[in-house]
């Protein structure tokens, strides 16, 4: 018998599928935030049971996780330092100096991962030819290794990002320089440019070697825990994450390269509407992937979805290019907005509804789940309007209260606007609507497509 898991861990549920010759059996859990594994291990106890087969025999077991992406919007990764050529230590803070929007006098760029107390250089330097123009220096970066181990506890650096000014072309010097670190101290987290992100634009690379240092030690502590916790239960399958481009990566490479797992969840959605389009012999598709969280839209022609070498995370202005913080690697491209089951609704200072981007996730979760949330949020609204129903919905734990959803619509938009608490929740979700369809417009214009002309594949 041929035994498959998937398991995507999302910002308020985890969905864990087992396919046991064809045939599925899944269940929906809240996605436990202090240990994500936990969440997994309980929703693969349920499918396990509910099929009647035996761990020791899995042959395969994959991963999709938002853990990444929230690591770096949060801001809640390790304390890290960035070791860079002399000159350009701001470079991650300058950016391009482009402006995405002109005329905004009150401008807010995304804040660097790495501050600039933690940035510190390296008198090397290799030219955009290859050509050294300044040796490495053993000395110097013995001395500059001292100065990043010792420093008090409470500073101590847990992770380590190396750029070095056109290290694209020759990485030698960052080579050498991990080496010389790893002599010193063997556990630490280190990444470098040449390896992590091996292209052109020092901006994008910089960045991309620090998100990646930046969230090493919480990836690798959690993909871990995960794999021993898998085998303690007697599985012995490998075990694979999705990365962003919509392929896999085993355990070791993922905890090298974790910045590859940010938006690993949506990707592959993308993979799964790609499928389902090759299947039924759809040219044009639009995947649309609303979560608790957030809602993904993706463009699919031809049967492959829209890639891009960068990408952005933790936009500061929502649908705005250029206002977020720049990831170079091979990724499946598509839009994301925060509009999910558990976006929070409220009333702003005109007396119009707003939905999102303050998502109430799985702790405390909506106001129906009973869990103690007091905000109402699109999963109450449609709850409310009848199309939710308490037992068919996908998470067997979870009781849905349809009066605690109508008495957190009432609180926060119906004395407010004056409204019964249906006609409130038909705002909700009319809000909620307008701003995923305009989400998708923009993405569409943006690269020269017509909706009207795509078949839209809903998850």
């Amino acid at each position: 018998m041929s035994l498959r898991i998937g398991a995507d861990v999302g910002g308020t549920f985890t969905d864990v599928v087992l396919d046991a010759d064809g045939q599925l059996h899944s269940t929906k859990v809240l996605t436990t935030y202090d240990a994500p594994e936990q969440g997994i291990l309980d929703g693969v106890d349920t499918v396990v049971a509910e099929a009647g087969v035996d761990l020791a025999n899995l042959d395969t077991f994959i991963h999709g996780t938002t853990l990444a992406t929230n690591a770096l919007i949060g801001r809640t990764g390790a304390r890290t330092a960035l070791v860079t050529t002399d000159g350009f230590r701001d470079t991650i803070e300058m950016r391009t100096e482009s402006r995405f929007e002109q005329y905004d006098l009150n401008l807010v760029l995304p804040t660097p991962l790495i501050e600039r107390k933690d940035r510190h250089v390296l008198h090397e330097r290799i030219g955009a030819d290859g050509t050294v123009l300044r040796p490495f220096d053993d000395d110097e970066a013995r001395a500059l290794i001292d100065l990043l181990i010792d420093r008090p506890e409470e500073e101590a650096y847990e992770s380590i990002a190396v750029g070095f000014l056109h290290a694209y072309v020759d990485g030698s010097h960052e080579r050498r320089f991990r080496d010389l670190l790893l002599e010193r101290i063997p556990d630490i987290a280190v990444s470098i440019s040449s390896e992590v992100s091996p292209q052109m634009r020092e901006f994008e690379r910089f960045n991309t070697v620090c998100a990646n240092a930046y969230i090493q030690p919480l990836m690798a502590s959690y993909l871990r825990r995960l794999e021993d916790q898998l085998h303690a239960t007697g599985a012995r399958c490998p075990v694979y994450l999705i990365h962003s481009g919509g392929g896999l990566l085993d355990v070791d490479a993922a905890i090298r390269f974790p910045v590859r797992l940010v938006e690993s969840g949506p990707a592959g959605g993308a993979i799964f509407a790609a499928d389902i389009a090759a299947r039924h012999d759809l040219d044009r598709v639009l995947s649309y992937d609303m979560g608790g969280t957030t809602a993904k839209i993706c463009l699919i022609e031809d049967q492959t979805p829209r890639t891009a070498k960068t990408f952005e995370v933790a936009r500061t202005h929502r649908f705005t290019k250029g206002s977020g913080m720049p990831i170079s690697i091979p990724v499946i491209e598509m839009i994301e907005i925060g509009a999910g089951g558990g976006s929070i609704a409220s009333v702003d200072g005109l007396g119009q509804i707003r939905v999102g981007p303050l998502s109430a996730g799985s702790e405390p979760g909506p106001a129906s789940y009973g869990l103690g949330g007091t905000e109402p949020t699109v999963t109450d609204a449609n709850l409310v309007l009848g199309r939710l129903s308490a037992e068919t919905f996908g998470a067997p734990d979870i009781d849905l209260d349809d009066a605690a959803a109508r008495r957190a619509l009432d609180v926060s938009i119906s004395d407010q606007l004056d409204l019964d608490a249906r006609t409130a929740a038909v705002g909700v979700v009319e809000v909620v609507d307008e701003n995923m369809a305009n989400a998708a417009r923009v993405h569409a214009v943006e690269n020269g497509k017509d909706v009207s002309a795509f078949t839209m594949i809903a998850f």
